[in-house]
């Protein structure tokens, strides 16, 4: 039987919790060289794509910045033009928002970076539905939660007919004449429709690739759907192997009724890892690098969170607080307002702390800070390689805890067993005719997108 290939994606750390800016090895979490580091350093591991995120605000707690975001949030899509200068083959992709974006704006620029990238850019297409990132752009909660999806489906599909606009004979062969442009074959783009009124034309041809590979993480029913009839690949959070694999069923289960195969659709689960000389080794450095992940500000505001008020004078390193939750809500992380589930969360808290002799930050650690893969390079190879043979995911999205070098020591040290045990690629594709690398889409394994019957379709059938 023909083993299952391992897809693998770096998700550039940057701002999250998972970053230890104490560690003496972390690097500028803006500064480009980190950027260029990381990506070359996942190109020399022959991985699909570098992954970004997308903060539109720094993340406050108190109304105070928190303290994961006091380097800076850069602006996605000038980091992937400026990765994609630095490599050859990798992929690149970022985290957009439907929300706050308008189509033909960002479809311009990612059609851009595609275009001068050769075919290797990817949109992670994200919804904000919440007045705090909304007031930035002075809309405030404009949309409310559930038309969410709403936008974002009709958002990717006006997209797809700017990207499309252009015939494939658009651009002419013979330039000797001086003229580029058949005006004929470049359509206008009229829709109108609940969430937008447009009328446009692309403003540049196809890329190589077609258009952008679509990415997307909703979990909700309606974000299921979403992906099943639109996403090309699902950054999942379902890293547990049942889970993993309920979570596969379900959204490959969906795609038939979308007129889709299985292969046209990845899951890749986001994925922690600690790296040990033995399995021993990588636990015990696991706790560390958990406790390094929460600071003593942001374990307290976990609880502040959790408790829905401030707590001044909370140690933590000390016990949590005697009082009880109340219903107040706070700026970080997603909390139920409802008393009742925050005693209920508090006292299981309590619980846990009690039976194991937690302090308040390593409660905090224990509970957010757990790592997908630990243990020694053979040990996460064979994990990894058997959550894709037991269709647990197509693969996964890798976020080390140091910026640049902390996927190092993961193309070091696993990647070449995960090559001896035949799962993954030795080496990058190429066209076949003039070597040169090929797009991000056929890097994936992922179905060139069809075109739409355009007016020379037409005109040849009818002839």
């Amino acid at each position: 039987m023909t083993q299952r290939q391992a897809r693998l994606v770096a998700h550039f750390p940057g701002v999250n919790s998972t970053t230890v800016w104490s560690d003496p090895d972390s690097g500028s979490q803006i500064d480009f060289a980190s950027f260029a580091h990381f990506a070359r350093t996942a190109e020399r591991g022959l991985f699909d794509y570098v992954f970004l995120a997308e903060g539109l605000r720094l993340r406050e707690h108190g109304g105070q910045i928190h303290d994961l975001d006091v380097a800076g949030r850069p602006a996605t899509l000038a980091i992937l033009a400026a990765m994609a200068s630095v490599t050859q083959h990798i992929g690149v992709v970022g985290t957009l928002s439907s929300t706050f974006n308008e189509p033909y704006e960002l479809a311009r620029q990612l059609a851009t970076i595609d275009t001068l990238s050769g075919g290797r850019v990817g949109w992670n297409v994200v919804t904000s539905p919440d007045a705090f990132h909304g007031a930035n752009f002075r809309r405030g909660g404009f949309l409310p939660y559930e038309d969410r999806y709403t936008r974002a489906e009709e958002f990717v599909a006006l997209s797809k007919r700017l990207w499309d606009s252009w015939e494939t004979g658009a651009v002419l062969a013979d330039r000797g004449s001086g003229r580029f442009i058949d005006e004929q074959l470049v359509h206008p783009v009229v829709h109108s429709g609940p969430q937008f009124d447009v009328r446009a034309t692309g403003s540049l041809p196809r890329s190589p690739q077609g258009y952008p590979v679509i990415v997307q993480a909703g979990d909700s029913p309606a974000g299921r759907d979403f992906a099943a009839a639109n996403a090309e690949i699902i950054f999942s959070r379902h890293a547990d192997f049942a889970a993993g694999q309920q979570f596969y069923r379900d959204v490959k289960g969906r795609l038939p009724a979308a007129g889709r195969t299985e292969d046209s659709l990845l899951i890749l689960p986001a994925a922690t890892f600690v790296i040990g000389d033995t399995d021993a080794d990588a636990a015990e450095a696991s706790r560390a690098v958990g406790f390094a992940q929460t600071t003593p500000q942001t374990a307290v505001a976990w609880v502040e969170a959790i408790w829905g008020r401030e707590l001044p004078g909370l140690d933590p390193d000390g016990p949590l607080p005697a009082t009880e939750p109340g219903a107040g809500e706070q700026r970080l992380g997603q909390v139920s307002t409802r008393v009742e589930d925050r005693v209920a969360r508090a006292a299981q808290l309590r619980a846990r702390a009690a039976a194991e002799g937690l302090t308040v930050r390593q409660l905090v650690a224990a509970e957010t800070a757990s790592h997908t893969f630990v243990g020694s390079p053979e040990t996460i190879a064979a994990e990894i390689d058997r959550h894709v043979q037991g269709r647990a995911s197509d693969g996964f999205v890798l976020v080390p805890h140091l910026t640049p070098g902390g996927l190092d020591p993961f193309v070091d040290r696993v990647v070449p067993l995960l090559q001896e045990r035949g799962v993954f690629r030795e080496r990058y594709e190429t066209d076949p005719e003039t070597g040169a690398p090929v797009t991000l889409r056929r890097t994936l394994g992922l179905p060139q997108p069809p075109r739409p019957a355009d007016d020379t379709t037409k005109r040849e059938a009818a002839a």
